[in-house]
């Protein structure tokens, strides 16, 4: 939409009995106060932050400082955020005090209705933020001045009425639905949970064990990976003499870095596995585990870019890649700087700067080379260990809370140390059992990600029949129009008289009020 298009609106033909109607006449719109931090005290009334609107879960400031009566909000009141998230709340937690960046609505009754003003705000917004009117780069805001002439078509005020009973009727129909699909992905999700609990536990494949008897046990899987580790460590070291046409050294096997054992510093002991299993770290079962490297901006040049460079948003919860959002880099840049950066189709891949952190996915064969960036970890596995394996140790609930425990937070970034990653204690079975493990996992995952798409597509499609339902309000086609009604060109030139000739208050003081919204 662009400048001229509300004014395109506007000139559009309205039902009969309908007007359009600035939203600055629809009500009073107060800006926050404009709270310091010093302002917080540990008891007080709550102040309404815009992440207090969009997620109740956030914690409450609370202050006892003195504001005019204005910031003050109740339960039912209506509230829009102008910046950053744009977009219109009705409160429901009681007695509260309302921030800057918030505007306090106060309806104008007469004018219209107060549910429909709630759905049509909804609409205007909409339209704004297709407009020049939204302004910013990173924390977009409507300016006052075009949000307060922004224009809306009126109906009548009875056919407000009848058109808010039916909204009602239809959207909380579809408000449940939607509720009803929301439960069901959230038991999905915790179902995915409890999937990866019972396969690094055993429990997934405790019947597959009655009848199966592994050649080699978890613990004997182990012992010969650690024996192959050091053998090739010390292969490397001798052809490395050899070159430098050297006599290796008395005690040059005693310079082996062994790798680290699983750390349970902090859990009086590991869980019981199942018989035949043993625990490990991430680095005794891995060839290697090291992060990406980040090209500079510019680097490629003019070049040709084929390899694929992966970032953390092209990991996934599920196992998988997804790259619906490609970035690729140059040959020149993928073999010289990004050497060390290489990833190969089976490596396991997690993120380790968040949040969230532990998003993990497994390398596919699309292509023989790909890169990472630095915020991303890999996990090569050794001989005898599926990466789809580690791919689901390292998303069970198990090493998702093994790592968040030993993260750091640094200006609300989450993040993890190569070490912490290597010392990961993960539950090893026989490689048979990894298989089968891997097999009725990705089966498990597959299904409910199934089920957990339907559902995403439901809610789009109630997305849409929710948008279909507010524009068929908009356009007088929810309700019938009764020519009995009194227009709403008459109700309003009757308030606009009104208002001349009533006396002007006082112009508050917008130092003393904070509102601060960008003009």
């Amino acid at each position: 939409m662009n400048s001229k298009t509300n004014k395109t609106l506007v000139n559009q033909e309205l039902p009969d009995g309908w007007s359009w109607v600035s939203l600055g006449e629809t009500g009073e719109y107060i800006n926050g106060f404009a709270f310091k931090p010093n302002h917080r005290e540990s008891e007080g009334l709550p102040i309404i932050r815009i992440q207090n609107l969009t997620d109740e879960l956030k914690p409450l400031n609370l202050t006892n400082f003195d504001v005019p009566p204005e910031y003050k909000v109740s339960s039912g009141d209506l509230l829009v955020s102008w910046s950053a998230t744009l977009d219109v709340f009705i409160w429901h937690r009681g007695p509260a005090l309302v921030n800057q960046h918030i505007f306090k609505v106060v309806p104008e009754t007469r004018v219209i209705h107060n549910r429909l003003l709630f759905y049509w705000l909804k609409i205007a917004i909409e339209q704004l933020q297709n407009t020049e009117h939204l302004h910013g780069s990173t924390m977009k805001h409507i300016n006052r001045g075009p949000f307060m002439a922004h224009k809306l078509p009126l109906p009548p005020a009875n056919e407000q009425t009848r058109i808010v009973e039916k909204l009602e009727e239809l959207l909380s129909d579809l408000d449940a639905g939607v509720a009803e699909l929301k439960a069901a992905q959230k038991k999905l999700l915790q179902y995915r949970q409890s999937l990866m609990k019972s396969a690094v536990e055993g429990a997934l494949t405790a019947e597959w064990r009655k009848t199966h008897q592994p050649e080699e046990t978890g613990a004997q899987l182990l012992e010969r990976i650690l024996k192959q580790r050091r053998a090739h460590w010390e292969a490397k070291q001798l052809a490395k003499f050899e070159q430098q046409g050297k006599t290796p050294p008395k005690g040059w096997q005693d310079k082996y870095p062994e790798p680290v054992k699983p750390d349970n510093s902090d859990l009086p002991e590991l869980p019981e596995l199942p018989e035949g299993w043993v625990w490990a770290s991430a680095e005794q079962i891995c060839d290697f585990i090291t992060k990406g490297t980040t090209p500079t901006k510019g680097m490629d040049g003019d070049s040709e870019k084929t390899i694929p460079f992966l970032r953390v948003t092209n990991l996934t919860a599920n196992g998988t890649l997804d790259m619906s959002d490609k970035v690729f880099v140059s040959e020149n840049t993928h073999s010289g700087f990004l050497a060390r950066s290489k990833v190969y189709p089976g490596d396991v891949l997690m993120n380790i700067v968040g949040p969230p952190l532990g998003q993990v996915s497994v390398v596919p064969s699309l292509f023989n080379e790909w890169n990472i960036n630095q915020a991303i970890a890999i996990f090569r596995a050794l001989e005898g260990v599926l990466p789809e394996f580690i791919c689901v140790c390292l998303l069970s609930p198990f090493a998702q809370h093994w790592l968040q425990l030993r993260s750091k937070t640094t200006a609300g970034q989450t993040n993890l140390t190569l070490e912490v990653c290597r010392s990961l204690p993960i539950p090893l079975p026989p490689k048979s059992e990894q298989h089968e493990l891997a097999k009725l996992t990705e089966a498990g995952v597959d299904s409910i990600y199934e089920q957990i798409n339907a559902i995403h597509i439901s809610l789009k499609q109630s997305a849409a029949q929710r948008k279909n339902i507010l524009k068929a309000a908009f356009s007088g086609q929810l309700v019938p129009q009764d020519p009995n009604d009194e227009p709403a060109s008459v109700l309003l030139e009757r308030i606009r008289n009104e208002r001349q000739h009533a006396k002007t208050p006082a112009r508050r003081s917008r130092r003393r009020t904070g509102e601060g919204i960008s003009r």
